[in-house]
């Protein structure tokens, strides 16, 4: 059960609104379970009886903070998800990495992407499409997998493995390959990572880090296009230009880690 405060010992300091902060319990639960809950179970993580969770659910539900699913278990809705990735694009590398996607894009004639560390894992907070006729379509908010796609590797390679642990079931984490930490390390070295028709039949991806001051990587920047277009050469020219943007963000970001591969 998650531990907040109850209606008998209120939050301490300016004073607020009881049933804001009464209803929120039921988003913090959602937030800290990060799967939906039917209605008992809920209720039951958020400290409250069913049927005082339900009139608040109800209201939620029609702000789009939460949504139902065809099970009838709640879970956090659009509107959730919008404020989540407001609240990702205020952080400063993406500001200072927005600017930058669309030269990435126009210079190499690929769908270019900016990834950050989220709750769930990689995801995708900005999207630039490619200036060909050639459209890879993304949206913002998406999740990548750390096992099969270009952005979720190069975040699996420059994590620390208790993060990248924590985003992999037990399932996963158990028959993870040890092909797969051979990439990891390969990664590491060159500075970036690929995927070739391994989500879309036809589609490749490469894609590099980005590290902060404390020499953490902080955002990757990923390129998509169409396979039979795509450099996938590690040390070809576009993973160069690639490495190369990537260096530069860092250095404005103030790292003091050399990029990988350059």
């Amino acid at each position: 059960m998650t531990s907040f405060p109850t209606d008998d010992n209120p939050i301490r300091g300016p004073r607020g609104i009881q049933s804001v902060e009464v209803g929120g319990r039921l988003l913090l639960a959602l937030a800290h379970v990060g799967r939906p809950l039917s209605l008992k179970d809920l209720a039951q993580e958020a400290d409250m009886a069913p049927g005082k969770a339900h009139p608040y659910l109800v209201s939620f539900g029609k702000l789009g903070l939460i949504e139902q699913d065809a099970a009838g278990r709640y879970g956090l809705g659009p509107l959730a998800l919008q404020l989540g990735l407001i609240s990702l694009q205020q952080y400063d590398p993406v500001r200072l990495a927005t600017p930058v996607l669309a030269d990435l894009a126009q210079s190499t004639g690929h769908t270019a992407s900016i990834a950050l560390w989220g709750n769930r894992g990689p995801t995708i907070v900005r999207i630039e499409e490619a200036p060909s006729a050639v459209h890879v379509h993304m949206k913002p908010g998406t999740v990548a997998s750390l096992l099969n796609t270009a952005t979720g590797k190069a975040f699996a390679a420059f994590q620390s493995r208790e993060r990248v642990l924590e985003v992999l079931d037990a399932r996963q984490k158990e028959i993870l390959p040890p092909e797969f930490e051979a990439e990891l390390a390969q990664i590491r070295a060159c500075g970036v990572s690929l995927a070739v028709d391994s989500i879309l039949a036809g589609i490749s991806a490469m894609a590099a880090p980005v590290f902060d001051v404390n020499g953490r990587a902080v955002m990757i920047l990923t390129l998509i296009g169409p396979t039979v277009v795509f450099d996938t050469r590690p040390d070809g020219p576009l993973a160069i230009m690639l490495r190369s943007f990537a260096q530069m963000l860092s250095r404005r970001l103030g790292s003091p880690t050399p990029q990988p591969g350059v």
